[in-house]
């Protein structure tokens, strides 16, 4: 059987098409304006035997091209169990909200908390800051990894702090100096939430800011903890979504 799972988030859509106890395919695109059309062609490129979707469009599909939806937090936590079974904890920074994912040693969700009201410390912010400064994402997070001091940043709303960093940037303050301290500031507004949550077992790290190097090894430190990322952090929940789809994460 081919099985499908589709994670259509703010940003990014993914498609995982598991099959004969393995990947054969996954694709990562824009979702654009026309969530709909891009899922249906990610779909119709490997029509499977059943499809599971997750994320902000998930309804959307199910409605159109007939999915089975299941949440995130549970597709994360099924994928984040197959790529790393000791995981306890599961972090999720995607384009629009901030996941912290507490599992048990047989990948079940034993708890978790979500910043989805608000866009502060997610890749949209990233993306908004990084704008504000004339970085690129890459030259964003390099510029922090090499500041010597962190210029303070107090505003987290995205709105607020681009405001306040335009005004830094006029009275003087470098530029890297400002890339450490809103990455600071994301890194530290993540650990208050994950603290709640940490107990036994690893730390996977996913979603699209996982690619952040700055924001991997500053989590790693301020947690104590190694902190694990996949090959493909962006993919893990429609991962979920296929292994659900395929009847391997039905327990989870």
């Amino acid at each position: 059987m081919r099985a499908a799972g589709l994670d259509i988030g703010s940003r990014t859509s993914k498609l995982v098409v598991w099959e004969d106890g393995r990947i054969v395919k996954h694709r990562l695109v824009e979702t654009s304006h026309d969530p709909l059309t891009v899922c249906r062609e990610l779909v119709q490129e490997s029509p499977p035997d059943r499809l599971v979707a997750t994320g902000y469009g998930r309804h959307l599909v199910r409605e159109h091209l007939g999915a089975e939806v299941i949440t995130e937090i549970r597709a994360a936590a099924v994928g984040a169990h197959h790529l790393h079974p000791s995981v306890g904890l599961v972090v999720d920074i995607g384009g629009q909200d901030t996941k912290a994912i507490a599992l048990d040693a047989s990948g079940r969700v034993r708890k978790f908390e979500m910043n989805d009201k608000c866009a502060a410390g997610t890749g949209r912010f990233l993306e908004v800051m990084a704008t504000a400064l004339a970085y690129t994402l890459a030259d964003f997070a390099a510029a922090a990894s090499s500041a010597a001091a962190a210029a303070k940043v107090s505003a987290m709303c995205t709105v607020f702090a681009e405001s306040e960093v335009v005004s830094l940037v006029a009275r003087g303050t470098p530029r890297d100096q400002l890339a450490l301290g809103i990455h600071t500031a994301i890194v530290e507004r993540t650990c208050a939430m994950v603290r709640r949550l940490l107990g036994e077992g690893d730390i996977l790290f996913c979603g699209g800011v996982a690619h952040n190097e700055f924001v991997r090894a500053k989590l790693a430190e301020l947690l104590g903890r190694p902190v694990h990322v996949p090959e493909n952090p962006q993919t893990v929940g429609a991962l979920g979504c296929a292994l659900v789809a395929a009847g391997d994460g039905a327990a989870i």
